[in-house]
């Protein structure tokens, strides 16, 4: 009987406790200096490797952080990006899904719509990048994507509508012709003529900001050299301290042939 409740007792241990303990203890190997210091390393290793085109190393890297830290959304989202640069497809979308469940962030879900987008998988696309323009907004790359994949799908209003979105947020030239060039396919003459007169403004506007750039930074270098010219010149002169009459000062003796003069009497 004894031997039974010791059992027991060991089981529920087992159960509750020791996973609570290991948690903990867990906890405060995170909150350690050398824990920081190692992890901090590996994602320089990391960061490095890719810029290097080292995938193998960046990968083992990653890997490495995710065993002690499992659920690192940026560490999925970076290994992810790794794999779809690397063609593997089917990992990177399945890092980004869980970087998403992580941290819903717009960058994972953008991030696997350009995997969806490169698959085939259009409508998956299309709304991945819905799903991050409602996070964000305000970034234009997120609406030419979205266009990119309702082309796909043949959805010409849609993606014409998400181009104007994104030349509304950024007026850019490149957009413009992105238009232009669904309007050539769908065969709308007067769109086109009507687009591709845009572009001419959009050129002409740019070119006078350019020069009004120009003449501003030109101005700008012309004030700096004579601030610098004037600083060398304009040296304030010192002040002259006047010099003080001493009036104690005894009267000089007046020379031998003017005291020869001094109190003759008139004749």
């Amino acid at each position: 009987m004894i031997a039974v409740l010791a059992i027991l007792f060991f089981v529920i241990y087992l159960s509750f406790f020791f996973p609570l303990e290991s948690k903990k203890e867990k906890e405060r190997e995170i909150k350690s200096p050398k824990y920081t210091a190692q992890m901090k390393k590996l994602w320089q290793i990391a960061q490095t490797s890719m810029k290097e085109r080292k995938p193998f190393k960046a990968e083992k890297a990653l890997l490495t952080i995710l065993k002690f830290d499992e659920k690192n959304a940026a560490a999925y989202n970076r290994l992810g990006i790794l794999y779809a640069k690397g063609k593997k497809y089917d990992e990177a979308v399945e890092c980004f899904e869980i970087a998403q469940s992580l941290d819903s962030n717009s960058a994972s879900i953008h991030n696997a719509g350009l995997i969806y987008l490169e698959t085939g998988a259009y409508e998956k696309a299309a709304m991945a990048f819905e799903q991050a323009i409602e996070l964000e907004g305000d970034v234009p790359s997120r609406y030419i994507a979205l266009s990119k994949a309702e082309e796909k799908l043949g959805h010409t209003k849609k993606a014409i509508k998400a181009l104007e979105n994104a030349y509304e947020l950024d007026p850019k030239i490149a957009t413009l012709r992105l238009i232009l060039s669904i309007y050539e396919e769908s065969g709308d003459e007067e769109a086109v003529t009507a687009t591709a007169a845009r572009i001419e403004e959009q050129i002409v506007r740019d070119n006078e900001l350019k020069r009004k750039k120009t003449l501003s930074n030109a101005r700008k270098s012309i004030l700096n050299v004579s601030k610098k010219n004037k600083s060398k010149t304009d040296v304030e002169p010192k002040k002259q301290t006047p010099t003080k009459i001493n009036k104690s000062v005894e009267k000089k003796p007046l020379p031998r042939i003017i005291k020869q003069h001094v109190g003759r009497k008139r004749i």
